[in-house]
């Protein structure tokens, strides 16, 4: 979905996330090195990014939409997608 499908709340939210995403991204540190952020701090973070997630989760539903966005495989079919055979199955084709 493009920007300017999304509602002004909708690009607040995605923002928002991205941004604290690239802060959590640039603070990390190798495990067992001290990091620069405090215990609370991460923790508010977590709260944050939740807290954005399910406002994103309340928008879709209101809109009708899926109410979970998942990745997927760009080969894995949709399960509204119907499977269409394009030849036909031999005949004995499933003996062994």
């Amino acid at each position: 979905m493009s920007d300017s499908e999304l509602s002004t709340e909708e690009r607040i939210l995605r923002a928002v996330k991205l941004t604290l995403a690239g802060v959590i991204r640039d603070t990390a540190t190798p495990r067992g090195m001290r990091h620069p952020l405090s215990d609370r701090t991460i923790e508010d973070l977590r709260q944050c990014l939740v807290l954005i997630s399910a406002r994103e989760r309340d928008l879709a539903h209101a809109a009708g939409g899926p109410s979970r966005k998942r990745p997927r495989f760009a080969d894995e079919p949709r399960q509204q997608d119907p499977v269409i055979r394009l030849h036909r199955k031999r005949p004995g084709a499933d003996r062994s």
